[in-house]
């Protein structure tokens, strides 16, 4: 597992971003493990959090020129790690955008940096259904932006709908990829969770419930999830 990966596992868990028990996701599946980067609330958390990002970024050969921000999630996220980037020596311009449009002052749905001829690297936190993201695309072009990508903290690799219905169980991350054309790269994923936890002495006994969810509901193939 690459350093960022554990690094991120390890701060989830320090923040309680990353918990274990028996969790109801707005699916209605239950899960045996839950993520909120909400927890991510303070100044050293995040910055943590936004060099594993700029880690995952870096490995993945992305070339953008903007971070954008989807609301609300998104906001904290991107600022973070643009100011991971300017750490490092990039300084790179950032926007976010608004739920609702503002019909006064400077008006409409984006705040910060014009989108106009930049490629655009989405910063969230997951992707879940695919809407928020879709949305931040659709803006993006609107702005004259070019897709670069989407970096997330965590993919769930879980299957979209109801698994059973097809051989082939796309995940959120593959849908919005393949719908869009758009590289989507997650800081870690369910099988890094998968290694993390049989690498722990003090995690190792939730490795089973995580196996048996994946074999359940993961995505790939209908068999994908069945094996370690």
């Amino acid at each position: 597992m690459s350093d960022h990966r554990s690094r991120f596992l390890q701060l989830a868990l320090q923040a309680q971003a990353l918990r274990f028990g028996q969790f109801t996701l707005k699916s209605g599946r239950q899960s045996p493990y839950f993520f909120n980067a909400g927890r991510f609330d303070s100044g050293a958390r995040l910055a943590g959090l936004a060099a594993c990002y700029a880690d995952a970024v870096e490995e993945a050969g992305l070339a953008f020129d903007l971070l954008f921000g989807p609301a609300y999630k998104g906001i904290p996220l991107a600022t973070a790690l643009a100011c991971e980037f300017a750490r490092r020596g990039r300084d790179l311009p950032v926007a976010f955008n608004r739920k609702e449009a503002k019909d006064h002052g400077e008006g409409g749905l984006l705040i910060g940096a014009p989108l106009e001829d930049r490629r655009v690297l989405i910063v969230d936190d997951v992707i879940t259904a695919g809407t928020a993201i879709r949305e931040a695309l659709g803006l993006i072009r609107a702005g004259g932006g070019q897709q670069a990508g989407i970096v997330v903290a965590l993919d769930r690799q879980e299957a979209l709908g109801d698994p059973a219905a097809g051989s082939l169980r796309r995940s959120a991350a593959q849908s919005v990829a393949e719908e869009t054309g758009v590289p989507v790269v997650a800081v870690a994923n369910l099988h890094d969770l998968l290694d993390f936890a049989g690498e722990s002495a003090e995690l190792v006994h939730h490795r089973d419930q995580l196996l048996a969810y994946r074999a359940r509901y993961g995505s790939g193939p209908a068999d994908a999830g069945t094996t370690d």
